[in-house]
This record gives structure tokens, sequence and C-alpha cells, in this order.
């Protein structure tokens, strides 16, 4: 039986230009494990700079891409920001969770490598695909404003947003987290933009889970 899931299809960006490349490694694999076992799902990585990502959980599909962008950016090198296209798909499959990745070739995960391809030709770092009916055109403008958000973060206004992403918590407890005094926790969350964001992830969080229920 088919279930409704997420893929996330993805690489980062220049990442030949990247110094480090052990230590992206250790970020990816890192915030894609959280992930994975938050949201009920399974990672794999290939050609050092790809992943793919599939969720039993097709409503946190946006909260995973930002989460998982916020966490490249926030260990960006000095002189050279990390960052990565990221294309969701959703829609219903056979794959289940704990199951290889390696085969998985359903229309959902084919539907996301595609739209990577296609990422990848644009300047658009962000795209979202439903396999079992067309987005609408005013959420297609969500995407572009929540990527245009995501583009002016600085690495610690990423920070703080997966923070508040894997925490939901006061500004004061994630002012501990950090070691820093709540009225920079507040400076960094309105520099991030992160009200709006919030909003916007409410939107496809519970637009998505209202498909989920549709029969």
């Amino acid at each position: 039986m088919a279930i409704r899931l997420a893929v996330l299809t993805g690489d980062v960006i220049d990442s030949r230009r990247i110094d480090d490349a052990r230590r992206l490694r250790r970020v990816l694999d890192a915030v894609l494990t959280r992930l994975a076992d938050r949201h009920d799902g399974a990672y794999q990585r290939y050609r050092g700079d790809g992943f793919q990502l599939a969720l039993g959980r097709a409503d946190a599909a946006l909260d995973a891409a930002m989460a998982l962008r916020a966490a490249l950016i926030a260990n960006s090198e000095a002189d050279r920001r990390w960052d990565a296209r990221l294309a969701i798909a959703v829609g219903r499959d056979r794959w289940r969770p704990g199951h290889d990745l390696a085969s998985a070739d359903g229309p959902v995960f084919v539907a996301s490598g595609q739209a990577l391809d296609t990422l990848a030709e644009g300047d658009a770092h962000l795209s979202l695909n439903l396999t079992d009916g067309p987005i609408e055109p005013c959420q297609t403008l969500l995407l572009r404003y929540l990527d245009a958000l995501v583009d002016g973060w600085s690495p610690y206004a990423a920070e703080i947003v997966g923070l508040r992403l894997e925490h939901d918590e006061t500004q004061q407890a994630l002012a501990q987290r950090l070691g820093i005094r709540q009225p920079s926790v507040h400076k960094r969350l309105r520099a991030a933009r992160w009200p709006l964001v919030a909003d916007t992830l409410t939107h496809f969080r519970e637009r998505l889970a209202r498909e989920d229920s549709t029969p």
C-alpha cells in the first residue's frame, strides 16, 4: 500500500570550492540523521556533495528543507558561504521508512531528482512538486519568497533558525543554549525574519497535512 512521502533531493552549491570537505560531510550527516530520526525517514549521500532524504511525515517537508539549509549556512567557512539546492517532491509511494533508499525509484523519488536537475539550470535554490496534483500559483510565489529570505541569512541568523526549528523554546532558553543574552537572540531572529518564516512554514505544513488526509 502506498503512503504519502516527502522526498528532498539536494546538492551543495559550489562544493568543489569548499576547503574543508570533511567538515562539510560531518555537518551534512549530522543534520540529515537528526531530520530522519525526527520525521520518520531515511537518507543517503552520494557523489560527496549530493544527498536524498525521504520523510514518512510529508507535512514536515519544508521544515526539513529549512533546517538543512540553516545547518549549512550556520557552518559556513569564513570566506565561503555554504548552501544547497533542494528539490522537494510530495506524493504517494510504496517505499517505507527503514527500507533501503538506493533502490527507491517510485514517482516521488523520480520527480524530486528531475526537479533538482531543473534547479541547477536557474538561480532558485528551492522547489516543491506534488506528484498527485498541481501546486497552486500562490504557493509557488511563497516558495520564491521563502527562498529569498534564506538567501539573506547570515551564519548567526541561520544558527538561531536551526535551533528554533529543533527546539520550541523561549528566547531565554535559546540564549542559554548559545551562551548569549536574550536580546541577542531576539536580534538574530529578527534578522532572519523568523516570524515570517515560521508563518510560511505553518502554511505549508497545514497544506501538506490536508493533502495527506485526502483519500
